[in-house]
């Protein structure tokens, strides 16, 4: 299926779950004050709040086990247990925001137990029809792309081959043009198709409904089909080239243009520049409202790292930001004033291997400076680097210039994202990793981030932080 038509499928699926839990919910309530129980009745406010809370519930959840992308592709067994994954997990915010609410809207716990259940059933029969029927639907709908290939080899025949798996999501192939030598053949498809010569082409595309033109060619052949495209182009039929011999393992690539100039753009970091914005938004408004909060709290540490040691309150060192400019980055002094030129008598005590200096019980601590680190009180004057947009909540750790100098080619890539308070490898083991497992989670954090990882990684860092498990 092309990301295209994945994306249309998550937006329909969604919009589905969210009928689903408006008609689950309506069941639920008619059931409850029908039962000859004490009298169950919300106030229309009341019942409005509760079930938008709900319908967020059920989207959320949703989105967070990822089913939406998944259900096409998933065999029945884990469509079954994601359906019933996504029920315990809108559950539990449910539940404590209604338990919040309950003050002024009681709620009855059989009603929603009646309307999970009713969910959870309706959920099943939706998404089991939708599996077996979803080509069938496609077709009454008249949502049927019709797709031909022009190619060279085997690419073209895999590329064939992969579109005729897919005909229940919709794809349909037609034809395949010039395959190299296999001209005239008959390919080794489940379907029958003769392998046509390029020349046929502008005929099928003026007689036939051809929605696509996919090309599976070498680089070396794009030149020589540059006629191809633009027949494609004065015909309007959408065209799609295979780029897989642009050696690019981790880069997403996408269409631009500077000025009427067209250009591949290959990026290694997110670009959607809606999701990055609310994700500075959030950053802003979440780290301008930590520091009015922590304000109070925070003076007293300052004063107690001022009475407890000789030195300034703050520790100003240069960091790595985003693709690697500097910014001074702040922290409550947790050390002696003179720990960095001291640094050489404790290098045989390094804990840590790769480029990095840790060590637990370091003899350069002031007399808080442990419990500081513990619970990540020393960081707390980071939310200010998180306004200024030096950092962000979440992201890669900032690294110190020396570090990065010493990073290999492959670990660079983890500074392509705005560095951050938290991050993945902070609520997997935290500081008990090795440096390349770090390496190797900053990396998995760049390649799959997306606004709800982030959600999932500071709800996980919280009780990891209040409870102090693995800094030192």
């Amino acid at each position: 299926m092309f990301q295209r038509h994945q994306r249309r499928a998550v937006i329909l699926l969604a919009a589905t779950d969210l009928v689903l839990a408006t008609g689950a919910f309506e069941a639920a309530y008619w059931t409850r004050t029908a039962l000859p129980m004490r009298e169950f009745q919300l106030e229309p406010d009341g019942r409005i709040l509760v079930q938008l809370a709900v319908l967020a519930a059920v989207f959320a959840a949703g989105r967070v086990t990822g089913i939406y992308s998944r259900l096409y592709v998933s065999k029945d067994s884990s469509v079954i247990a994601d359906t019933l994954r996504q029920a315990l997990i809108a559950a539990l915010p449910l539940l404590a925001f209604l338990y919040l609410l309950n003050l002024a809207v009681p709620v009855s716990r059989l009603f929603l137990a009646l309307f999970f259940a009713y969910l959870a059933l309706l959920q099943l029969i939706q998404r089991g029809l939708a599996a077996r029927f979803r080509g069938s639907l496609r077709r009454v709908l008249g949502a049927v792309t019709s797709v031909v290939v022009v190619g060279d080899g085997e690419k073209a025949l895999e590329i064939a081959r992969e579109l005729e798996a897919s005909e229940r999501d919709g794809l349909r192939l037609l034809a395949i043009f010039d395959c190299g030598r296999a001209l005239g053949k008959e390919a080794q498809l489940p379907g029958k198709y003769r392998i046509q010569p390029l020349d046929a082409l502008p005929g099928m595309l003026t007689e036939q409904a051809i929605d696509e033109v996919l090309f599976a060619v070498s680089s070396e052949r794009l030149r020589q089909l540059e006629g191809v495209f633009v027949l494609c182009d004065e015909h309007g039929v959408m065209t799609r080239l295979v780029a897989d011999f642009l050696p690019l393992a981790h880069s997403r690539l996408h269409f631009d243009r500077f000025g009427d100039r067209p250009l591949l753009t290959f990026s290694i970091a997110p670009t959607d520049d809606f999701r990055l914005l609310v994700k500075r938004g959030f950053d802003a408004v979440f780290s301008f409202s930590s520091l009015l909060v922590l304000g109070v709290p925070m003076a007293i540490v300052g004063l107690l790292v001022k009475l407890t040691s000789a030195g300034p309150v703050f520790f100003r060192q240069r960091r790595c930001g985003l693709n690697g400019r500097l910014f001074t980055c702040y922290k409550f002094r947790s050390m002696v004033a003179d720990a960095e030129s001291r640094r050489h008598e404790v290098e045989h005590l390094n804990e840590k291997d790769g480029p990095v200096f840790k060590i637990r019980d370091d003899p350069r601590l002031t007399p808080i400076g442990s419990f500081l680190r513990r619970f990540s009180i020393d960081e707390l004057p980071q939310f200010w680097n998180v306004l200024r947009g030096d950092m962000s909540l979440v992201g890669p750790r900032p690294a110190v210039p020396s570090e990065v100098s010493q990073y290999e080619t492959w670990q660079r890539r983890r500074l392509r994202m705005r560095p951050g308070l938290t991050c993945l490898w902070a609520v997997r083991g935290r500081d008990q990793l090795e440096f390349d497992s770090w390496m190797q989670m900053d990396l998995e954090y760049i390649d799959k981030w997306s606004l709800s990882l982030d959600a999932k990684i500071l709800a996980l860092s919280v009780p990891i932080v209040l409870a102090g498990r693995g800094a030192s």
